[in-house]
C-alpha cells in the first residue's frame, strides 16, 4: 500500500509579485529620503542662512508692503492722515487696536524732502509723535516726554541730504529713505474728540521749500482703492522666497543697513543676497532658502505658542523695542505681531491671557484686578487696561466699552486702592464704573498700556497685579 504524501503548500506568484513591488516602493522611498537627507546636508548653509536672512529682512519688507497698502487704502505718501474716532468691535485692520489715543500718521519719502514737521504747544493732552525708519527702529520721538508740552519745529531730513538746517528748526535725521510717522494724542473718550481734533489739526508736515516760501504744497487728488488690498501680514505669508529676497535686496539700496549689521550682510552675500541685485539661484538654492524660511516661520509660531501657554501672570515686551540693535529675531517677531512699536520709555504694554493660578481667562468666569493704593501703574502720563477676544480684537458689548483708564471716573476704595471688574455681566451699583466687559462663552486677554512709564515700571520693580478669578 502506497503511503499518501501530505499536500504541499500551493504557490502564490501574484502574492510574491505584490511583495516585490511593495519592497521596491519601500526601497524607493528610502532612497528618496536618503537623497533628500544628502541634499539637506549639502545645502545646510543655505537652509540655515535662509532662515537667518529671512528674519533679518522681514521688518524692512513688511514696512514696504505696509507703505504700499497705506497708499492704496489710507492716503498718499507725504501727507498727514488724521484718524478722527476710535475703532469699534468690527475693526479688523490691525490686532489689539488702541482706544486710548487718536492717531496721526504718514509714510514719508525722504528723497522728496527734506520736510518740516510742526508740533504746536500742547499742555492739554499727552502726545507722542514717533518716527520710525524702514527697519522699524524709532529714530525720533517728539512729544510730551521730549518737549514737556512746549511743541517744536523739526527738520526731517534723509540720509543723503547735506544742506544747512534753517534757524528755528531742530534736525531729525532719518537713516533711511522710508520713514513712518505714528503719532498718538491722548483722548478721553468720544466726548473728547472735538478737542483732540483741534490738536491734530495743528500738526503740519510741509516740504522745506514750501515752508521757506511761506505756503504749503498742493494736495494731490486721491481716491481709496475700490478693492481692499490684502493685509501686509497676509502678503508676507504667501510671498514667494525669491520675491521676498529680491525685494529685500532692492530696498536695502535706499534703506541701508546699519554698521552693526555688517556680519549679517556677509551671511546674506553667501547666499547671493546683495543690495541692489536680485539673487541668482538654482532651483536647489531656491528650495534650500525656502525651507529655511519655513523653518523660521515654524520656530516663531512655536515660540509664540509657548509664550501664550507659559502660565505667566503678565508678560511685558522686551526692553529693546524700538531700538533693536542686532536683536533681529525680536525685531522680526514684533514686526509680525505689532508693527510700529514704541520705545519702552514712551509706552510699555504688559499683557496676560491667564489668571493668578495660570488658568486661561474666559468669559464664563468673573475676575478682579486689584491695585493697592501704592501699587497703581507708575506713569507720568496715563494708563489703561483693554480687553480683547481670542482673535486679539475688541469685544462687542452693549456699552461699547473696551477699556478702563486712569482718566475715567473710576470708583476707588476707601483706602485708595482700586478694583477693576472683568466679567460678561454688569456688576451691581457703582461698581459698573469699574466694569470691563468681556463675552460669555469665549476666552479673552487683557492688555495694559502705560504711557510715560516711570523707572520702576521699566526696571521690573513694579509689576501688574495678577488677575484673580472670583467664581
Amino acid at each position: 500500500m502506497t503511503q499518501q504524501q501530505p499536500p504541499t503548500t500551493p504557490r502564490h506568484p501574484i502574492r510574491r509579485r505584490r511583495l516585490r513591488a511593495l519592497l521596491g516602493v519601500v526601497l524607493g522611498v528610502v532612497l528618496v529620503l536618503a537623497a533628500l537627507a544628502g541634499v539637506v546636508v549639502a545645502k545646510s548653509e543655505h537652509i540655515v542662512l535662509g532662515a537667518e536672512a529671512y528674519l533679518y529682512g522681514y521688518p524692512l519688507v513688511i514696512m514696504d508692503a505696509t507703505r504700499a497698502n497705506a497708499a492704496l487704502n489710507i492716503g498718499p505718501e507725504n501727507q498727514l492722515r488724521r484718524v478722527r474716532q476710535f475703532p469699534n468691535a468690527q475693526f479688523r485692520d490691525v490686532v489689539r487696536p488702541n482706544v486710548d489715543t487718536l492717531y496721526t500718521s504718514a509714510f514719508i519719502d525722504m528723497d522728496f524732502g527734506p520736510w518740516v514737521f510742526e508740533l504746536p504747544p500742547n499742555p492739554l493732552r499727552y502726545e507722542l509723535m514717533a518716527f520710525l525708519d524702514a527697519w522699524t527702529d524709532v529714530f525720533a520721538a517728539p512729544g510730551t516726554r521730549t518737549t514737556a508740552g512746549s511743541g517744536g519745529r523739526f527738520l526731517l531730513a534723509g540720509p543723503r541730504w547735506q544742506g544747512e538746517t534753517p534757524e528755528g528748526l531742530v534736525l531729525l535725521r532719518a537713516p533711511t529713505r522710508m520713514a513712518w510717522l505714528i503719532g498718538r494724542t491722548q483722548t478721553h473718550g468720544p466726548a473728547d474728540f472735538p478737542l483732540v481734533h483741534q490738536l491734530q489739526d495743528g500738526l503740519r508736515l510741509t516740504r522745506l521749500s514750501d515752508w521757506l516760501a511761506g505756503h504749503g504744497g498742493a494736495v494731490p487728488a486721491w481716491q481709496a482703492a475700490s478693492v481692499r488690498p490684502i493685509a501686509p501680514v497676509e502678503q508676507m505669508r504667501h510671498m514667494d522666497p525669491s520675491v521676498f529676497f529680491s525685494r529685500l535686496a532692492m530696498l536695502m539700496v535706499d534703506n541701508p543697513p546699519k554698521a552693526a549689521d555688517a556680519p549679517m550682510l556677509i551671511k546674506l552675500k553667501r547666499i547671493g543676497v546683495v543690495p541692489g541685485t536680485a539673487p541668482q539661484w538654482s532651483w536647489l538654492d531656491r528650495w534650500s532658502v525656502a525651507l529655511g524660511r519655513r523653518i523660521a516661520d515654524w520656530k516663531v509660531a512655536q515660540e509664540l505658542d509657548r509664550t501664550r501657554e507659559s502660565g505667566q501672570a503678565w508678560t511685558t515686551p522686551p526692553g529693546v523695542l524700538g531700538n533693536y540693535g542686532t536683536h533681529y529675531n525680536i525685531r522680526a517677531v514684533v514686526a509680525m505681531i505689532g508693527l510700529g512699536a514704541n520705545l519702552p520709555i514712551d509706552a510699555t504694554y504688559p499683557n496676560t491671557r491667564v489668571d493668578a493660578q495660570g488658568r486661561a481667562l474666559h468669559g464664563d468666569h468673573r475676575y478682579r484686578l486689584h491695585f493697592k493704593a501704592a501699587g497703581l501703574p507708575p506713569v507720568s502720563a496715563f494708563w489703561s487696561v483693554t480687553a480683547y477676544g481670542e482673535n486679539d480684537q475688541l469685544i462687542d458689548n452693549p456699552l461699547q466699552r473696551h477699556a478702563r483708564a486712569s482718566h475715567n471716573e473710576l470708583l476707588y476704595n476707601a483706602d485708595g486702592s482700586l478694583d477693576l471688574w472683568v466679567q460678561a455681566q454688569a456688576p451691581e451699583g457703582a461698581q459698573q464704573r469699574n466694569w470691563l466687559p468681556v463675552k460669555a462663552g469665549e476666552g479673552f486677554l487683557l492688555n495694559a498700556r502705560l504711557y510715560g512709564p516711570l523707572a520702576q515700571a521699566l526696571d521690573g520693580n513694579w509689576q501688574m497685579p495678577a488677575v484673580v478669578r472670583i467664581d
